[in-house]
């Protein structure tokens, strides 16, 4: 594959690096402003670098602006800010080409999002607490992956809703919350944590990632499916399904 990569911070040099060692070839980057520092041609649009598929490790303020031209690159977007919006570009973009989006490039994650589909079927009378764990670097706060959880959690608990700061509450915590917290600190990857709690137990469930290797490597996984994809919106629930 021909591999554009919008963005060139530390996840899509990881990327291009997995990328050659598996005999694919970079075909160039789109960066932000005058960072010149990748050792691939610069392009200023995605189509302009006719790749067979564009990665995206970056951040909105670069993706969103470049999805308001014509696509017709295949596209596997991994950023997590301003969701909702990029969704929304997306779901458009994808009438011209397939289109694969994650909040986590970790196949284990999406691993996660299942269990807790099931655990919540199960565990309604349970107290609900997400954490999440990242590197002192990360900007966004949850992350895009706890924010997929609590989703998932939200579409199967009627009448719940997040807490994400409970410094100025002086009330006991009402069975409707689901708490939310984020940890940033020193070179943290990333873990979350679901634990369901209730009286005299709790059950918890983590995902842990040792590696950024395993994000980029997922992106180059639905990157080599998408390319054989007909038009349409990808996800993890879809993108390996059998045709």
């Amino acid at each position: 594959m021909r591999i554009l990569l919008i963005g060139y911070g530390t996840m899509n040099k990881i990327t291009a690096r997995l990328a050659e060692e598996q005999g694919h070839e970079i075909a160039g980057v789109i960066v932000k402003g005058n960072n010149k520092e990748a050792p691939y041609p610069v392009f200023e649009s995605i189509d302009e670098a006719n790749a067979d598929v564009a990665v995206d490790f970056s951040h909105p303020e670069l993706i969103l602006p470049l999805l308001e031209d014509e696509v017709e690159t295949p596209l596997v977007i991994a950023t997590t800010g301003e969701k909702e919006k990029i969704i929304e570009k997306l779901e458009d973009k994808s009438e011209n080409t397939p289109v694969f989006f994650s909040a986590n490039m970790s196949y284990g994650v999406h691993v996660l999002n299942e269990v807790l589909k099931k655990a919540l079927s199960m565990l309604d009378e349970f107290d609900l607490e997400m954490i999440e764990r990242h590197h002192n670097k990360k900007v966004d706060a949850p992350s895009g992956t706890l924010v997929k959880l609590l989703d998932t959690a939200l579409d199967h608990r009627d009448g719940s809703y997040p807490v994400y700061d409970r410094s100025n509450i002086h009330e006991k915590r009402k069975p409707e919350e689901i708490g939310v917290s984020a940890i940033r600190g020193g070179s943290i990857v990333g873990t979350h944590d679901v634990i369901f709690a209730k009286d005299d137990e709790v059950i918890e469930i983590s995902h842990q990632a040792q590696s950024k290797e395993i994000f980029a490597n997922g992106a180059l996984k639905a990157a080599n499916e998408l390319v054989n994809r007909q038009n349409g919106f990808y996800d993890y629930n879809n993108l390996f399904e059998e045709r």
